[in-house]
Order: structure tokens, then C-alpha cells, then sequence
């Protein structure tokens, strides 16, 4: 016998509720026309969940639609709202369950549990081990939380039908979750691959076997989990906004959508709530899937804005317009007014304040790529002028020697021209992030820098993502990633009334960084030697940029501060986000 699933998912949507605004490349008469469209949001993809539980329900297929994290953070959305604006808007969707993710436990327990108390449906994390706080106000036991049963000694299990089966819903996310998250002590992570072994080993004892994995591991992770644990029928993930799908003649690239490893499936759909993974399964008695046809769609706007480098005649218009529009992965603007009616009139309003709040005029474009490469060799242009920030709006009262930032904490690329508030607490700047100074020698100084490189290369070290990668203002270093552990640091020199001196180890020297970084995350475990940390009053990440962008000068071409030699050949997955 088979067993049918109409299986709908989305990923990373990081409060992305508005269509969000997406380019393509399609070839026309030997040139390359870049189309610019918005696609998705949360109404769009209401209308799209509609027609497939009606489609699921015409032909009595089960239906599944599965949310792999991160709802949290991202733009203005969650900043103003906390969460609550996330959870009302998926109970419209009414989604089957979502999992955990790192950015939804970036701000600890309390929203969590906010979160969990609003929503209608099983938020997952079954390798998430709680403990009752004494001011009884933990997510321990809460109703809608599957986490890790000490009993059972595997996770809880929420089970759905599936003809004359059932059908287990796993929900495991990232074992190093204290890494990069900042979560609070009633909360420990536990091995997701031992999770899921043991739990599927439960599952089998009690005659199941049609066991979907919904992860937020990441793509690679997903791929270790296939490979490693056996009685996985399907990983449906997210973390890595991995799209894919074949894109590549829209300029998005291949990747095969349901990536197989040891018989198991896997599908990711992208990022920031853009497309709407859409997938027809068939399962056989065993719980192996036997047919995976499917795809991430786009819901692209009715009207396209095309450019060329040469002129493009009404004909060429209508005809690439024509070829968009009837790409087998675009599904079209169709939307749900219930849902954009809430947007507009409950959430919008104190959006559109910010936006008409203009902080300066840039003129010219300060680039945001993760990692140094062969086109920009020194990395980040917008991060070494976010680390500037904070050390010149820190020593206008207090005494810092330089400021070190993560490239991970800065999200977007600054464009030229106006500059709104809403551009950089929205945008570049979501994360509302106290500023710590600290007092540390340097060679834990050095030692910081080359651990938290180390963890964004993976040279010599696993890390969580190449969001660790350091910039820094005050501060100018060079890395060899060829040399041997402890080593890669060949110059180290900080900024003093005398001009650049080299950084003694013996020496102590003030820094100013964010709270997040100050705490040892992703690789900057050294920095926890520093011999004290203060919080900088009345000083934020984003608050601190947005005021020295009111007087920096931005037309100045200051020197880099970053001298970097790979330990391997540039790869196109390096400058790939993670987080």
C-alpha cells in the first residue's frame, strides 16, 4: 500500500511578513536582464495554504504544513512587536507544528513562553532539556512545547494520521544551540544525532515507522543526520536558508530539491518567508519514501521592474515579463485579505514612523560580505564602519582602546542614498544588543581573534557559521590560516595617541564589543579571560551606529584593518549566511 502526503513548509522567515524584494537574472538575445520583483509574505502564503488543504481535501491526501524556525528577529516587525505580532499571524496560517530555532531563543525563556502561551499549535524541540525555575515562570511542561521526555529518555512525539498508519513528527535543532544563542540556565541542548536515535528506536518498538524529521540543523546537519541515523523517512529543515530547486535560469543557481542521503529525503525552502516549499510524497509500508515530486515556489508581484545594460523595446518587456510569470516555481501575487488586512492595519503604522524618520544621506554603497575573497580581500566594508561606531560613541565618556563586532551581527549591505531608521534597526541592525567594554591582555586578544576566524573557516575547528568572523576599529591584524593552530595571528597592532604600536601580550588593553560577543559565542571563548566587563550605559549596537552616522564622515576611504590569507581555495558556500 502507498501513503500520499500533500507536505507544504517554510523556513527562516525571520519576521518577514511583508512580500520581501528579490532579484533575478534571465537571459534575453545574448544579455542579461535583471528582473526585480517581491515575493511572499505572510498573506501570499496564506492564499497558497489554502488552495493546497482544498487540493489535499479533494483527494483525500493527508496534508502537512511544517514551520523549520527562526520566526524571531529580523526586521521591524519583531523589534516592536516581542514576538506577539509572530505568533498571531502564524495561528492564520495554523501551521502543524514548528521547530525551534536559534533566533527564537535569542532573547531566553520569556519570550518563548509568551510565544508558546499565544500560539495554537506544538512549537518542537525534542533535544531541548528544561528545568523548572523557582519563579515558576520557565516553559518546563508547557502544553505546546515537545521537548525532551527525562522518562522516556528520547523527545516527545506529536502524531498525525496517515491512512491506516500514524505518522511521528520529530523536532530536533542545533545541539550547539549555547553557541550561538543566548539562553538561559533552564535550558541544555542535547546531542540531536543520540536524540533521534533513540527516539526512532521508541517509535519502532511501538510499530511506527513513517517518521518525519522537521530540524533546524542546517543543511549540512541534515545531511550528517540522514547519513548517520537510520528510520529517517523525510528531514524537512531549515537553519542555512538553503534554497533549493532549479533556479538557474532566474540566476538563483541548482540544488536538487529533496536531496536523498541514506534513503532520506531532504527539503529546505529559502529564507525570510520569499518561497513556500510545495512537495507531493508517497511513502511505502515501511515508511520509506518511494516518490518525491515537488518544488519552492515564489509569489512573485503582478508587476516586474526590469534592467538591462541596453535599451529594452515594449516586446522584450512583455515577452520576459511572459517568461517569469509562467516559470513552473512562480505561483503569482495571489493573496489572503484576512491576512494583509491584519498587517496593514494593526502592525504597519508604527513601521511606516520609522521609515519616515531619515538619519543621513550616504554617499556611496558600504558593501556587507562575511568573509574576506577574491573580489573583496579585506571582507566586510559596512562592518569595520559598524565597529567604528561603537568605539567612537563609547569614548565620548568613557576610555576604550578599540571595538571588536561580529560580521553575523550586521545583516545587510548599506546602500547609498537616505538613510531611515527603520533602514538600520529593521535591516542591518535588528538585534537590540547592549554594549560591554572589558579589560583584557593581549594575547587573550589574540588569541580571540584567531579562535573566532578558526570557527568561521572551520580551520581546525567546527564552527557554527561564518557569522564569527571579527572586524574591528582601533584594532588591525593579519591571519594566516596556513599556519598551525595558536600561530595564525602574525601582527597584532592597536591605535595609540602615537600612531600604531604592536599589542604586548603581558599588556591590558580596553575593547568595546556587544553583549553577545562578550559572552564567548561562536569561537570567542578567549575573550572570557578579560579581566573585567562593564556595560556601556544607555548604548546599544544599532542605537550607537544611527548616532555617529549623524556626523561621521562617509566619504572617506579609511585603511583596512583586516590582512587575511585563507588556509584553503575560496569557496561560493564561505559567503554563504548560516544563521
Amino acid at each position: 500500500m502507498r501513503y500520499r502526503l500533500l507536505l507544504t513548509h517554510i523556513n527562516d522567515p525571520h519576521s518577514h511578513f511583508e512580500p520581501n524584494k528579490i532579484q533575478l537574472v534571465v537571459k534575453h538575445h545574448d544579455q542579461s536582464v535583471r528582473v526585480s520583483c517581491h515575493s511572499g509574505g505572510a498573506a501570499r502564503i496564506g492564499y497558497q495554504l489554502q488552495q493546497a488543504r482544498l487540493k489535499a481535501k479533494q483527494s483525500q491526501q493527508a496534508f502537512l504544513f511544517l514551520h523549520g524556525g527562526d520566526s524571531f528577529q529580523g526586521t521591524l516587525y519583531f523589534r516592536e512587536f516581542k514576538g506577539i505580532a509572530n505568533a498571531q499571524l502564524l495561528n492564520k496560517l495554523q501551521p502543524d507544528a514548528m521547530v525551534l530555532g536559534n533566533h527564537d531563543i535569542d532573547g531566553g525563556s520569556l519570550p518563548i513562553k509568551n510565544f508558546l502561551d499565544t500560539i495554537r499549535f506544538p512549537l518542537l524541540a525534542g533535544n531541548m532539556k528544561t528545568q523548572a525555575l523557582p519563579t515558576g515562570v520557565g516553559i518546563k511542561g508547557h502544553s505546546r512545547l515537545h521537548d525532551f521526555d527525562e522518562q522516556q529518555g528520547c523527545a516527545k512525539v506529536l502524531l498525525r494520521p496517515l491512512a491506516d498508519k500514524q505518522m511521528a513528527i520529530i523536532g530536533l535543532t542545533l545541539t550547539d544551540m549555547a553557541k550561538i544563542a543566548n539562553i538561559d540556565d533552564d535550558t541544555q541542548f542535547l546531542c540531536a544525532e543520540q536524540v533521534a536515535r533513540h527516539t526512532i528506536a521508541a517509535l519502532h518498538q511501538q510499530g511506527i515507522y513513517h517518521i518525519i524529521v522537521l530540524s533546524h540543523l542546517g543543511i549540512e546537519g541534515d545531511r550528517l543526520l540522514a547519513q548517520r541515523v537510520n528510520g529517517i523517512s523525510l528531514i524537512v529543515g531549515g537553519h542555512s536558508h538553503t534554497l533549493q530547486g532549479d533556479f538557474s535560469d532566474l540566476g538563483l543557481g541548482h540544488m536538487p530539491y529533496g536531496e536523498t542521503h541514506n534513503h532520506t529525503p531532504i527539503v529546505h525552502a529559502g529564507k525570510y518567508a520569499e518561497t513556500l516549499g510545495m512537495a507531493e510524497v508517497e511513502f511505502n509500508d515501511s515508511g520509506k519514501v518511494i516518490m518525491l515530486e515537488g518544488c519552492n515556489y515564489f509569489m512573485q508581484d503582478k508587476q516586474l521592474l526590469l534592467d538591462s545594460d541596453s535599451t529594452l523595446t515594449n516586446e522584450d518587456y512583455a515577452n520576459i515579463c511572459e517568461r517569469v510569470h509562467k516559470h513552473p516555481a512562480m505561483l503569482g501575487h495571489h493573496a489572503l485579505d484576512a491576512i494583509d488586512d491584519i498587517v496593514k492595519s494593526r502592525y504597519q503604522p508604527a513601521l511606516i514612523k520609522l521609515q519616515q524618520d531619515i538619519i543621513c544621506q550616504v554617499p556611496r554603497a558600504f558593501v556587507h560580505q562575511r568573509l574576506p575573497g577574491q573580489a573583496m580581500p579585506h571582507g566586510s566594508q559596512l562592518a569595520p564602519l559598524v565597529s567604528q561606531s561603537l568605539y567612537c560613541q563609547t569614548k565620548l565618556s568613557l576610555p576604550v582602546d578599540f571595538a571588536l563586532h561580529n560580521a553575523g551581527g550586521v545583516r545587510q549591505s548599506l546602500a547609498a542614498g537616505p538613510v531611515s531608521r527603520a533602514d538600520i534597526l529593521g535591516n542591518i541592525l535588528p538585534f537590540e544588543i547592549p554594549l560591554v567594554r572589558y579589560h583584557i591582555q593581549g594575547h587573550f586578544l589574540s588569541q580571540t581573534l584567531e579562535s573566532a576566524i578558526n570557527a568561521a573557516t572551520n580551520n581546525g575547528t567546527q564552527g557554527t557559521g561564518t557569522g564569527s568572523f571579527p572586524y574591528t576599529w582601533g584594532l588591525r591584524y593579519a591571519y594566516d590560516g596556513r599556519l598551525p593552530l595558536g600561530q595564525r595571528i602574525t601582527r597584532l597592532e592597536y591605535y595609540s595617541a602615537i600612531g600604531w604600536q604592536m599589542v604586548l601580550p603581558l599588556q591590558t588593553y580596553t575593547g568595546v564589543s556587544s553583549a553577545y560577543t562578550v559572552m564567548g559565542k561562536e569561537g570567542y571563548d578567549p575573550i572570557l579571560q578579560s579581566e573585567w566587563q562593564q556595560t556601556v550605559p544607555n548604548l546599544t549596537l544599532p542605537s550607537a551606529f544611527i548616532d555617529y552616522l549623524q556626523y561621521a564622515d562617509l566619504a572617506c576611504h579609511p585603511l583596512p584593518t583586516v590582512n587575511y590569507i585563507s588556509h584553503r581555495l575560496p569557496r561560493a558556500e564561505d559567503q554563504q549566511s548560516s544563521s
